[in-house]
């Protein structure tokens, strides 16, 4: 593949992604959800949990419950973290700080 490929395809899916994940802040006032789904988006989070946590609680494929797993005690703090606050990118912000330093640490 040539440098011009590589770079035209990574400009063309920021772009994209651009597009279609800023529809809503762009337009989010103008568009008008029906009730359906704006009931069915309530299950996002149960979703978003359901398939985080196998993740969390697994560790080199095997499902490993202890304090030697970097992964749920970071998910641990972060769920405490968004309990106190309730500010989703501070979750994030603590919950992947408080992975890496104890990835460093065990």
């Amino acid at each position: 593949m040539s440098d011009w490929y590589i770079w035209s395809a990574i400009v063309l899916m920021t772009l994209s992604t651009l597009i279609t994940r800023s529809g809503f802040f762009l337009f989010g006032h103008a568009v008008k959800l029906p009730p359906r789904l704006k009931h069915a988006l309530g299950y996002a989070p149960a979703a978003m949990a359901a398939i985080i946590f196998p993740d969390l609680v697994t560790a080199r494929g095997v499902i490993e419950l202890s304090l030697a797993n970097p992964k749920l005690l970071a998910g641990i703090g972060g769920a405490i973290f968004f309990a106190a606050t309730r500010h989703l990118l501070g979750t994030i912000v603590a919950g992947m700080t408080l992975f890496t330093v104890l990835r460093w640490m065990l």
